[in-house]
């Protein structure tokens, strides 16, 4: 299963970012192969309009199954991810990517 987070560093230890659409970074960690890729999407911040759902696209690309932000999506964006088959969890803005992983596997994070 992937897992991605909306974080302010490309790290395990890095901060999560609470924003979804404009979040600095994506993290996924593939708990199947204990690895993790980011991306960066820092450049959204130049976008007017559409950034939850472009970042949305960005997660179904990387193959994410789940989730875990800060506030949560927009209606476009969780109406895409909802498409997707991507379960969302909030709750984590005021986490390390490390300590949300641990919220998550201890069923500690609202679902959205």
């Amino acid at each position: 299963m992937k897992i991605a987070f909306t974080t302010k560093g490309a790290e395990w230890d890095s901060e999560m970012d609470p924003r979804f659409g404009r979040t600095e970074f994506i993290l996924v960690y593939d708990d199947e192969k204990d690895e993790f890729t980011s991306f960066d999407n820092r450049e959204i911040e130049n976008e007017a309009h559409g950034a939850g759902p472009k970042t949305s696209q960005k997660l179904f690309e990387l193959g994410a199954n789940v989730l875990i932000t800060g506030n949560g999506p927009g209606g476009n964006a969780s109406a895409v991810l909802e498409k997707a088959g991507i379960k969302i969890y909030i709750g984590a803005g005021q986490m390390s990517v490390k300590d949300a992983y641990e919220a998550y596997k201890n069923n500690s994070l609202k679902e959205f």
